[in-house]
């Protein structure tokens, strides 16, 4: 399964809205899980199978609590029982699709 998550704290008192050192903790959950990973400006990416992955969006979530009086958790997930490795084919894919240049019928 590959999931895609965004933790971040609120409350936090800072006047610059800034979450960085609370996403740090969070990233370095996911970077230690030995699972494949990514992660972007909005969003962490971990592949891994259903408990494992959870455990570690549990425990990232848990690293953000003590940065804030809450925490947000946002995830979307992509369960393809039997598939690994997905978090680069994926991108693969869509980059041939790019590169090939498949535009939809013009045809209604």
């Amino acid at each position: 399964m590959l999931v895609a998550f965004s933790v971040a704290p609120s409350g936090t008192g800072r006047s610059d809205g800034s979450v960085h050192d609370a996403v740090a903790a969070a990233v370095r959950v996911v970077r230690s899980s030995g699972l494949p990973h990514r992660t972007t400006s909005m969003f962490t990416e971990i592949e891994g199978e259903w408990d494992e992955v959870m455990d570690v969006v549990k425990r990232a979530t848990e690293a953000v609590l003590p940065f804030g009086s809450r925490v947000s958790l946002v995830l979307k997930a992509d369960i393809r029982p039997g598939r690994t490795g997905e978090i680069d084919a994926k991108i693969e894919r869509l980059e041939r699709a790019i590169v090939d240049g498949v535009e939809p019928s013009a045809e209604v």
